[in-house]
């Protein structure tokens, strides 16, 4: 039997642990070189596939593959790029399948979110109508928690180990200038849809006196006055509040606070800044003086404060897609599930993509305080040991050490393709 080539590719959004399940992946297909020849990456996700624009791994050494755990973004970069069905774009799936078949490629690893599931759905499924069957396993990653089934997904524990520190350290310098200066601190987090990153921040408030005083979450509808109200209520009894809010937070008409207007390459509407909005309201209604900041990409990236549990779980999950390809399964996702809470325990399991692409998970309402501004007992329970642990970069000249791989593209056999 031939020795087929695999495809690895990383979508949307980056996280500080990604590169770990890419080392996962590359490293257990290189202890089966006899089952699998060499791991091609698509530069910059789907689309390198599309454009023949592959990247050879085998031409990193072992110890730079290995430095990929403890380096943060997309190595091989990403994107944001969405197959549509095969009667919209038939072509696009024809492309596929002559790149993989001019490449010898049988596997397909593509590591990503809701939309990654799907495009990779879409290829297990339809590959094989089109003579050139390829198994293809989903390797989860969103920082944004929001995959079904699997208890947690490669990328989160880290942004949540990120936004409880900084929201805790912000909370300490707010209180120490609360009586002669800023009386309210907004720190606005990821989440369009799902308010796990939110959740987290609560996790550094073990007492009602510090902060976060309130959360905004996208599973609860806006409502400005019962906000304003417990902000003057917060400001009254401990001299200052601490926000933490989700950029995805509607109002009672189901906008988005922070909508711009635009649309991203998914299609999804393209959220602006929901802080400076909530900032304005307090200042106008309540004229306290008020400070914000945006997380942005720094709670994504933040590598050198990245959680041990997800760390190893991104690794895992990159390990297990290799091993669930050579155990011949196809059009599956490999999840982490919880055995127990406290010690935290988990396994993987392979679950059908059918039940992941397109799918998204909330926050429950049990997870969520009874006024709606703050989270209970069980969410703590639920995520206390996906932020625990440390696992530390190596450093040089002060700062972390990351590496940067050379990327040498694989010499292309097929003429020029539009994406």
């Amino acid at each position: 039997m031939t020795v087929k080539n695999a495809f690895y590719a990383q979508s949307g959004g980056v996280t500080a642990v990604i590169n770990a399940s890419a080392a996962g992946v590359i490293e257990t297909a290189r202890k089966n070189s006899d089952k699998i020849g060499k791991v091609y990456a698509g530069r910059n996700g789907i689309i390198g596939a599309l454009t023949e624009d592959l990247i050879d791994t085998s031409q990193e050494s072992a110890e730079d593959i290995a430095r990929l755990k403890h380096t943060p973004s997309g190595a091989f970069g990403s994107c944001r790029y969405k197959l549509k069905s095969l009667e919209t774009h038939r072509e696009q799936y024809e492309r596929l399948i002559e790149v993989f078949k001019a490449h010898n490629i049988g596997y397909f690893f593509y590591n990503g979110g809701g939309d990654s599931a799907d495009t990779c759905f879409k290829v297990a499924q339809l590959s094989e109508k089109m003579g050139y069957p390829i198994q293809a396993v989903h390797v989860p990653k969103t920082v944004d928690n929001d995959l079904p089934i699997t208890d947690c997904c490669p990328g989160f524990g880290s942004v949540a180990k990120y936004v409880a520190t900084s929201i805790r350290e912000a909370g300490f310098d707010v209180a120490s200038m609360a009586k002669t200066s800023t009386k309210v601190f907004i720190l606005e987090v990821m989440g369009r849809h799902a308010g796990w990153i939110t959740a987290a921040c609560g996790l550094a408030s073990e007492s009602p006196a510090e902060g976060p005083h309130i959360l905004l979450f996208p599973e609860v509808e806006f409502d400005e006055a019962r906000f304003l109200a417990k902000v003057k209520e917060t400001v009254e009894k401990y001299d200052h509040c601490v926000i933490g809010v989700s950029e995805g937070i509607k109002n009672k008409d189901g906008k988005f606070l922070s909508e711009t207007g635009l649309k991203d390459a998914f299609g999804h509407a393209q959220l602006g800044g929901v802080a400076p909005t909530i900032a304005q309201l307090v200042k106008d209604k309540l004229g306290y003086k008020y400070h914000w900041a945006v997380a942005d990409y720094l709670q994504r990236a933040a590598r050198h404060i990245a959680s041990k549990t997800d760390v190893e779980q991104a690794y895992a999950l990159g390990q297990a897609a290799v091993e669930l390809a050579l155990a011949g399964e196809n059009s599956v996702m490999p999840a982490i599930r919880r055995l127990a809470d406290a010690p935290y325990r988990w396994d993987i399991v392979d679950v059908p993509l059918a039940e992941v692409a397109n799918v998204e998970k909330f926050m429950p309402r049990n997870f969520i305080s009874e006024d709606g501004f703050h989270i209970t007992d069980a969410c703590r329970t639920y995520l206390s040991p996906l932020i625990a642990g440390e696992d530390y970069p190596p450093y040089k000249n002060g700062l972390p050490d990351y590496v940067r791989l050379k990327n040498i593209s694989v010499e292309k056999k097929l003429e020029e393709f539009k994406v």
